[in-house]
């Protein structure tokens, strides 16, 4: 354990917004009438061995004391949690079971936290995640909690920056707006300083609005109205486990989904006015009662709640304004058939892409590649394509100067299929052979917008290949390890969630795999280009069971893409992506 005190500047950086704490309504120590200035403030950061307050444990302590603008003293300790580390959170933190065997409990270190902390103001980013842990530790060894009022940044960056300017108020993308000292790396105390630099960049922006004192800054953020607070018993009975919950209004419509790790925790932040969207607060006044569903792990719920959503278009989803929203590349059945952009897919499609701009881009890197006709002219039952060569602008891709039957035409259709079933990458090879050329021939400019069409071409013929390739099996049973030590199960049919479950640790797993295998949804698969499954709920499927700590348990055929799949080129478009930044670099994309 180590705690300094020391004088000194803290270094300016980012800081997000602060927020008084949901069930802080007193101030007993007089901060409100404080200036900033003169206030006494803890920042902390805990690693944890999970999100859950209540079953999970610390594993490390790390707080900077400031006042003044400089910093006046630090505390930094690993904690032993008495129990294992997930290997997801020690890939994650670095911190393993090795590192905190020899490092105090908890017993020791809260005590002597609390004696640093004393008569101060408490700083976090997500400030309900690190209180909550701190107060069931100090509920647990029945220790006083001094604190009565703490600030969250994340409630501060929400309300100070804009959307454009923040899009995520994650701590290390505000490190990065503000360009800090410390960057944060999911250690303790790394991530205090760095939010000691991001607090001080927070309270800069807001200063010169007459935000001085601490009264001042907690009236400037958001705080729930005395109606918000009044539907709190709302939440009351709801469990602290994973789910979906379900707002419904006067008649019983349902006015929003969500879906949360623990409903009740999630529900009660809708009543504390934390939230800035002005339509979720009208959602929340108009709410007579919430209905959920429990669900045995994260995917369960993810994929209820894209159900639920499908099913009622809620008022308050933004996901609702467009519930079949995606693009599908098709070949169309003409006796020519060319590349269209349709909304509804057909055997042979790939989609969805979300921007139709994108999807056209897609269609026409490929049309370009395989020499296929682009003219939208009607040939009807006529034998022959003839476009003439003759405007180079806007010209059809298989004008040619000599009329095409159809067996001239064929191959470059079975060449498009091709590529868009990953059976051949041979067109991306021509595309990517045609970058060369212009990097080598100079032309930068035609160059780049030529490299950024080739990679969004090949990230979206490979996520569509990847759930195809999902999409076709059958039956997949995979697991995943919790946080206690037993396991989360899915039974995956076609790319749908057919059943889901878990076993605790002590359990014999697979009597629980035969038990979900028997009683799982029966999926009948259409002939479309993802067997009838949801693009979102097989995309959502596809990350879960790729994480590195999945297993597959059994399966009627392995999960496999093709061999000219073009997941072999993502390498490329990461290269691509970074040579956007640095157009002389063009020639180094050449394969």
């Amino acid at each position: 354990m180590s705690v300094t005190t020391r004088a000194g500047s803290a270094t300016e950086g980012q800081l997000t917004f602060a927020d008084l704490d949901a069930d802080t309504t007193d101030d007993p120590h007089g901060f409100s009438d404080r200036a900033l200035f003169d206030t006494t403030l803890v920042v902390v950061d805990l690693e944890t061995t999970g999100s859950n307050h209540h079953d999970d444990r610390i594993t490390e302590i790390g707080a900077v004391k400031i006042r003044g603008g400089e910093v006046v003293g630090e505390f930094a300790t690993l904690v032993d949690p008495g129990r294992a580390i997930p290997p997801q959170i020690v890939t994650l933190t670095g911190i393993t079971e090795m590192m905190v065997s020899a490092a105090p409990p908890i017993e020791q270190v809260l005590p002597a936290f609390i004696e640093f902390a004393r008569g101060s103001i408490l700083v976090a980013h997500n400030a309900r995640f690190d209180m909550g842990f701190l107060r069931q530790n100090a509920m647990r060894l029945d220790l006083g909690w001094p604190f009565t009022l703490s600030l969250c940044t994340v409630t501060m960056a929400r309300r100070i920056l804009s959307r454009d300017e923040a899009p995520t108020v994650r701590l290390s993308a505000l490190a990065d707006l503000f360009d800090v000292s410390v960057r944060p790396t999911h250690r303790a105390l790394d991530d205090a300083r760095a939010t000691v630099e991001v607090f001080h960049h927070l309270l800069e922006r807001v200063g010169n609005q007459g935000v001085h004192s601490v009264g001042e800054l907690t009236d400037y953020l958001p705080r729930a109205n005395p109606r918000l607070r009044a539907k709190r018993h709302l939440a009351d009975g709801l469990p602290a486990r994973p789910g979906v919950y379900l707002f419904r209004g006067p008649a019983g419509e349902v006015l929003y989904v969500g879906t949360a790790v623990d409903l009740r925790r999630r529900v009660r932040s809708y009543f504390t006015g934390a939230d800035p969207r002005r339509r979720i607060g009208e959602m929340v006044a108009l709410a007579e009662r919430i209905d959920h569903v429990e669900c045995s792990h994260a995917l369960e719920a993810a994929v209820r709640e894209l159900r639920l959503i499908d099913a009622h278009t809620p008022a308050y989803n933004r996901r609702s304004t467009q519930p079949r929203r995606g693009w599908w590349i098709t070949l169309t059945a003409e006796r020519f058939p060319r590349l269209k952009i349709a909304c509804t897919p057909t055997p042979d499609s790939i989609g969805p892409i979300g921007n139709r701009t994108t999807a056209a881009t897609v269609a026409d890197a490929l049309a370009a590649a395989a020499g296929l006709r682009s003219c939208t002219t009607r040939l009807g039952a006529r034998s022959l394509h003839w476009c003439t060569s003759d405007s180079p602008v806007g010209r059809c891709h298989a004008a040619s100067a000599q009329p095409q039957t159809l067996p001239d035409y064929l191959p470059r259709v079975i060449a498009v299929r091709a590529a868009m079933l990953g059976q051949s990458d041979e067109l991306l090879g021509i595309l990517d052979t045609r970058l060369g050329e212009l990097a080598d021939s100079r032309l930068f400019e035609t160059a780049a917008r030529h490299r950024d069409r080739l990679a969004v071409t090949i990230e979206a013929l490979a996520r569509c290949q990847r759930l195809g390739s999902l999409c076709t099996i059958a039956e997949l049973v995979v697991a995943r390890p919790d946080a206690r030590g037993g396991w989360h199960f899915a039974v995956i049919r076609h790319g749908r969630l057919a059943a889901a479950g878990g076993a605790r640790r002590g359990v014999s797993p697979m009597p629980v795999v035969d038990a979900l295998v028997a009683s799982a949804e029966t999926v009948i698969p259409d002939d479309g280009p993802l067997a009838g499954a949801s693009p979102e709920e097989a995309a959502l499927i596809y990350r879960w069971i790729t994480e590195p700590d999945a297993r597959i348990v059994d399966c009627s055929a392995p999960l496999t893409l093709p061999t000219g799949s073009a997941e072999r080129r993502i390498g490329w478009v990461t290269t691509a992506r970074a040579a956007r930044e640095t157009p002389p670099t063009l020639s180094r994309l050449r394969s």
